[in-house]
């Protein structure tokens, strides 16, 4: 079965998760041409309790937010990707520029972004700190990026 859900679903599993006292962890990105900086942040989100859930941006919200020529890979591709690595336990794909509506149906234990972010900036701070979480940041390890890989594979590439 689908590690996949819709929010309805996930607002679900969350209640069930909420009875059995697991402390559940929301990120959202748009995981585009997934690198190590992708991996090393969702590992580190996981270590930080006991279920992980990814939003992913679907193909409309990318647009919106990065521009026409992304994302390169569409998103149920990014979606199964993200699902299958082994920290994640639960993907949602979202269309709104922000996961703010998921973080209110599911009000997760504690909500990360990466370190780009000020914890002031965060979307759904509010929810979450106002349900008694937490909002974290990740310090990046690398400066890995599609923005950065699409730039070299151009310039590798061009005729």
């Amino acid at each position: 079965m689908s590690n996949i859900k819709n929010t309805n679903e996930l607002a679900e599993i969350r209640k069930e998760l909420k009875l059995q006292n697991k402390k559940v962890v929301f990120t959202n990105g748009v995981f585009d041409i997934l690198h190590a900086g992708h991996v090393d942040y969702i590992t580190k989100a996981k270590a930080k309790g006991d279920i992980l859930i990814v939003a992913v941006n679907s193909d409309s919200s990318v647009k919106k937010i990065k521009g026409e020529l992304r994302p390169i890979v569409p998103q149920a591709e990014r979606a199964f990707i993200i699902s299958s690595l082994k920290p994640v336990d639960y993907v949602v794909i979202f269309d709104e520029e922000t996961p703010y509506e998921i973080i209110k149906k599911i009000i997760p234990d504690v909500l990360v972004k990466g370190s780009d972010w000020s914890v002031g900036n965060i979307v759904g701070r509010d929810i979450v700190e106002t349900n008694g979480g937490k909002v974290e940041t990740i310090e990046f390890t690398n400066d890995r990026s599609t923005t950065n890989i699409i730039k070299t594979v151009l310039e590798r590439f061009k005729k």
